[in-house]
């Protein structure tokens, strides 16, 4: 057998022509007009058998650095953390792998309640009062957020600080002008974190939100109430896009005036998969709910008296207002949401706490291996698992002399951020060791001598 999917046998051909009644395959394409079908061969390579197939993949794949071969200190919004084998284990049953749209509660039970942990997992870790079922990534989560926003206070300026993700940013700039909302950016101070002074001189009475993200891209951890403070006087929604690993060390942004918290699920069971798909996560007060993007699994009781779960909220107005609709999301990431609970579920709450704590120290660890070996680390504030160190080479050249050594740079911030040219972004996680990291440090400082 050559395919295990495909059982095209000759006696497979013979009873499907039987059944429909014809002589040969050709006769399924009698009502095409002879003079229009393609007579000749496809310039394509010859089919392979499954096994052929596999082993060209696994020879294209093996070219690629990965994971396995190379030690990884590349983040800026993709992380590589332990996934529990657990998460595999129970994501590709059928009953899930294949589920779809949860729309009959009476057949969706385990889906539905699968989803409802989830919604309430992100509760706990952001501090928030309700949680949706989960949006498509990280950075449709926070536009969304910032349309609802606008939206629900009927002002159309948004304040996003310099130092939200690019890619984020730059969504948020697609939703925007289709909206006709104006964004403004927030200039970011010398320690790396969002300048309280320029959001003051920005903010006014025709702001409807104000976003920032806890820890920023550059690995910061924002002063969140001091921004919740400031945006709650000029009347605006306070938005905070957070890392959910981080939130298990630090404070939840909903207990520090955030009133929308949004971000990706990527670090809790999601490979990092050459950047996606991941599943992103919208949580916000009460008083918004009914705003709220997507969907809301509410647990109920059915005759008899049984705990079920339903589809309790879905704004039906993205299905009817089309170019009206305050939102136009009409699915949610459920398979993967699924991989960050059973993560979660996994670790718990000590567990989660631990592995964040983990992150803190490893990068902590790092930035002063970097800085004891005479290296600038740019950016002096309080950070999470990611920090920025100059170096005297463009970025691009030493991260092709690490990857000879077996070591996946940082990120090159030049990209990003002209005025941050030769600053590498390096983040440090729980799956890095003691040795990877002396290794990483002792690499970069004889690049930097060569």
């Amino acid at each position: 057998m050559k395919y295990r999917y495909l059982p095209m046998t000759s006696q497979d051909q013979r009873e499907m022509l039987d059944t429909l009644g014809i002589e040969s395959v050709e006769e399924l394409f009698s009502d095409i007009p002879e003079e229009v079908r393609f007579k000749g061969e496809l310039q394509i390579s010859e089919a392979l058998s499954e096994p052929e197939l596999i082993d060209y993949f696994q020879k294209l794949a093996n070219k690629n650095a990965n994971f396995s071969t190379h030690a990884n200190f590349l983040g800026a919004g993709v992380y590589q953390h332990h996934i529990p084998s657990v998460v595999n284990h129970m994501l590709l049953r059928g009953e899930f792998f294949t589920a779809y749209t949860p729309y009959q509660p009476e057949i969706s039970q385990g889906e539905l309640q699968a989803i409802f942990e989830f919604q309430t997992m992100v509760c706990e870790l952001t501090g928030m009062e309700v949680a949706n079922s989960s949006m498509y990534d990280g950075a449709t989560s926070l536009a969304e957020a910032a349309m609802m926003a606008a939206g629900h206070t009927g002002k159309k300026k948004v304040l996003v600080s310099h130092t939200v993700h690019p890619e984020a940013r730059a969504v948020l700039a697609t939703y925007a002008k289709g909206q006709g909302v104006e964004i403004g950016e927030i200039s970011y101070d010398q320690a790396g974190g969002t300048d309280l002074a320029a959001l003051q001189a920005m903010l006014d009475e025709q702001t409807g939100a104000v976003i920032v993200q806890y820890p920023n891209f550059f690995g910061q951890i924002e002063d969140l109430q001091a921004f919740a403070d400031l945006v709650h006087e000029k009347g605006a929604l306070f938005i905070v896009s957070a890392n959910p690993l981080a939130l298990g060390a630090l404070e939840a942004p909903g207990k520090l005036g955030a009133d929308i918290v949004v971000g990706d699920m990527q670090p809790f069971g999601i490979p990092a998969s050459f950047g996606g798909p991941h599943c992103g996560y919208f949580a916000a007060s009460s008083k918004l709910m009914r705003k709220m993007p997507g969907r809301i699994v509410g647990q109920t009781k059915d005759e008899s008296g049984k705990r079920g779960f339903v589809l309790t909220l879905q704004a039906r107005e993205q299905h009817i207002r089309r170019e009206k609709a305050t939102s136009n999301i009409c699915s949610n990431q459920a398979l993967l949401a699924l991989a960050a609970s059973i993560t979660l579920s996994a670790f718990g709450k000590q567990g989660v706490k631990e592995m964040a704590l983990l992150n803190l120290s490893k990068a902590h660890y790092a930035k002063q291996a970097f800085a004891e070996r005479g290296f600038e680390v740019t950016f002096t504030g309080p950070f999470f698992n990611e920090f920025v160190v100059n170096f005297a080479k463009p970025i691009a050249e030493v991260n092709r002399a690490l990857l000879q050594a077996n070591i996946i740079g940082g990120f090159d911030l030049g990209l990003a951020y002209p005025e941050l040219a030769g600053h590498m972004l390096i983040a440090v996680t729980e799956l890095r060791t003691k040795a990877d990291i002396d290794r990483l440090v002792q690499e970069l400082e004889a690049i930097n001598r060569g």
